[in-house]
């Protein structure tokens, strides 16, 4: 497994992380970038997004994020109608095949993944802003559950699959939507806002089959107007290990997941790379750890 973040790093990426450390590590940048974290923003450029309009942006995309065609599912009348008919597509299933061991953790998505201890008084620390369980759940009650857990914060980029799925199935306990702003959630904007407990954000609480009570929440970005979640088709609020839970439009976002103490094992390459601050590229379906209760 890859775990270092500056070889995972494209052209894309480094011109996005040049111009995101210009706008939040000035003061003026800082407050000029303020009003763009308002939604009404970000719901107006999901309307353009949406718009045959957006089209236009499309064979640049495909070609600067090196999106490979081939393993998608075809679109609609043979094209795709708009920028995120393109960016909210779906592989083919054999593109992102879930680990088949039941066991297994496997990735959610897509993304840039570091794992975070929760300390016993329900606080983990990305870089230096400590978030405390109590302000990203606003649930006193829920937050005590996973004290001295573990938090996984997977960030997906423009140029990731922008579906996921449930790491493993059982039954869906509790679902809260909490509004808030939308930064970027670049790590850069981290050093500055507290972004996870300022964005807007859903979560599903999850009594699983291998890994006790789990927490799935996602987080929203910057130019992400919606975080668009599957609340039909369930039968008895079951869930299934790898079944599709929702999509992002358009946007980097980011997918936390939270389970209790004693619950998984991570496995070393990604403990490793999270201990020096480097994020692990991950795909769906692929084990990032295992059930620790069983061996």
């Amino acid at each position: 497994m890859k775990h270092n973040a500056t070889t995972n790093a494209g052209p894309r990426d480094g011109f996005q992380d040049k111009l995101l450390q210009l706008i939040y590590n000035h003061a003026l940048g800082r407050a000029l970038i303020l009003p763009f974290t308002h939604p009404v923003i970000s719901k107006i450029g999901g309307y353009f997004m949406d718009s045959s309009l957006s089209r236009i942006l499309i064979p640049s995309f495909i070609r600067t994020a090196h999106i490979d065609l081939s393993q998608c599912e075809p679109p609609a009348g043979g094209r795709y109608r708009s920028f995120n008919d393109l960016f909210t597509r779906r592989l083919l299933p054999q593109a992102r095949p879930f680990d088949p061991d039941p066991l297994t953790l496997a990735s959610p998505c897509d993304a840039r993944l570091t794992a975070y201890p929760i300390s016993p008084r329900r606080v983990f620390h990305i870089k230096q802003t400590a978030y405390r369980l109590e302000d990203l759940l606003r649930d006193p009650n829920l937050a005590r559950r996973f004290a001295g857990g573990t938090a996984l914060v997977f960030r997906l980029c423009v140029d990731d699959y922008h579906r996921y799925a449930w790491p493993d199935g059982g039954l869906r306990a509790h679902y809260r939507k909490i509004p808030g702003r939308l930064h970027t959630v670049n790590p850069v904007a981290n050093d500055h806002f507290p972004i996870y407990k300022e964005n807007c954000r859903e979560y599903t609480v999850v009594r699983s089959q291998q890994f006790g009570t789990y927490l799935m929440m996602e987080v929203g970005a910057l130019m992400v107007g919606k975080i668009v979640n599957h609340h039909t088709g369930y039968t008895r609020l079951d869930v299934i290990r790898g079944q599709e839970k929702g999509y992002f439009a358009f946007g980097g976002s980011t997918i936390v997941l939270l389970f209790m103490p004693g619950a998984v094992e991570l496995d070393e390459p990604l403990l490793q790379a999270s201990a020096h601050g480097e994020e692990t590229r991950v795909r769906m379906g692929q084990r990032i750890g295992r059930a620790a209760h069983r061996q």
